[in-house]
């Protein structure tokens, strides 16, 4: 049997996620770039998202699980005025604002942005990689299929409008596990009665992980020695490793 390929290394990357590629492309780029023979990532972020993707390591791949189920925060634009059918720029618009429509005012984003903060139902977006017997939701809609998806409970901690010039405002959220931002865009567009869209997306944070420490993948790949740039696994914030690892650790 042949041997794996790769370095045995242990620890966290924080890689700032570049827009155009997938989370798992660029995942598997940093990983060819650490010479790294086992890794993974702790929460999807769309081709056109970009921002913080928490890469984890040899035996840190254990706190994946812990990553997924965290708070997350973002920055995003939203676009009012149109509706698409995946929420996002990438979807086909489905419906307009009426004739005439000029843009949204302060007030009244106010008032649609009070409605989305604490906990708050969403129904997922058909473009999502949720299954339904055994086969992910954008695949049937892709083929025009809608099907029935019950709401789930969100709750949005913080709901701040970052800025607004009447066809756009960008807004800062944090969130727990689970929640669209796309979805929330396409809520807070209904609610304003002219549709919206979500134009762009960056992830800040993702439990006690953020932004500002992350590295661009240029950056990483210029880099000489690019293992200097993880998180050894005695270096995470208190309790995050499993006890598993702790243990193993602790034999060493």
């Amino acid at each position: 049997m042949a041997s794996r390929r790769g370095q045995m290394l242990d620890g966290v990357l924080l890689l700032d996620k570049p827009e155009g590629l997938s989370s798992n492309h660029a995942l598997q780029r940093a990983k060819r770039t650490l010479d790294a023979r086992k890794a993974g990532h702790t929460g999807t972020l769309d081709p056109f998202a970009t921002g913080l993707l928490v890469c984890c390591l040899g035996r840190a791949t254990k706190i994946s699980g812990h990553m997924l189920e965290a708070d997350k925060g973002y920055t995003a634009t939203l676009r009012f005025g149109e509706e698409t059918d995946s929420g996002d720029l990438t979807g086909h618009i489905v419906s307009q604002a009426a004739e005439g429509f000029s843009g949204v005012g302060r007030d009244e984003l106010d008032a649609a942005l009070e409605e989305f903060r604490g906990e708050i139902e969403q129904i997922p977006p058909m473009y999502s990689a949720l299954k339904r017997d055994g086969k992910p939701l954008y695949e049937y809609a892709r083929q025009g299929i809608e099907l029935d998806r019950p709401a789930r409970k969100v709750t949005i901690h913080k709901l701040e409008l970052l800025s607004l010039d009447g066809l756009e405002a960008d807004i800062a959220v944090q969130c727990s596990k689970g929640t669209y931002i796309r979805t929330l865009a396409q809520d807070i567009g209904r609610r304003l009665g002219c549709g919206a869209h979500l134009k762009a997306l960056r992830r800040t944070r993702v439990g006690p992980f953020k932004l500002d420490d992350a590295i661009g993948l240029d950056a990483l790949q210029a880099m000489p020695a690019p293992q200097t740039t993880l998180i050894a696994l005695d270096a995470l914030p208190a309790g995050l490793l499993p006890a598993t690892t702790k243990q193993k650790d602790e034999e060493l």
